[in-house]
């Protein structure tokens, strides 16, 4: 059964890693792969990753990508949504250690953002702008 829209927008606003998908050209399946991401409720999501990676790249020449997140417990339930991409920004180290708190325990976040921020070389963070939603929780059927 479909969750009605407040209840697909808190279910993404939840810390879920989501499985990010984007278009891929010469014959190629989309690329999915794992990603972080921010969202709150009514707004645009965001995403950070390096601005030279494959899925930068792809997002770039595509206009828009997908975003899946889901969970098995104590129901099944995912939320998906796709849009364009409303702007691409220098990410910042704000930026870095927003995402990072949501995903990594507290102690853990200013050790991984010093050592992400010298090592992962430029990022960027891409907007996208929410335009189709598919959800369900099969617990309801």
């Amino acid at each position: 059964m479909a969750l009605t829209r407040e209840e697909r927008e808190q279910f993404l606003a939840e810390p879920h890693v989501a499985a990010l998908a984007v278009n891929a050209p010469d014959g190629r399946a989309p690329l999915t792969v794992p990603i972080w991401y921010q969202y709150e409720p009514g707004g645009g999501v965001w995403i950070l990753t390096g601005r030279h990676s494959r899925k930068s790249r792809l997002i770039g020449e595509a206009g828009r990508f997908s975003l899946l997140v889901d969970r098995v417990e104590p129901t099944v339930r995912y939320v998906s949504v796709e849009g364009s991409v409303a702007a691409t920004d220098d990410a910042t180290r704000e930026q870095l250690h927003e995402i990072s708190a949501r995903y990594l325990p507290a102690g853990k976040v200013d050790a991984y953002v010093d050592v992400a921020w010298r090592e992962h070389g430029e990022q960027v963070i891409i907007h996208m702008r929410p335009e189709h939603w598919y959800s369900s929780d099969l617990g309801r059927l």
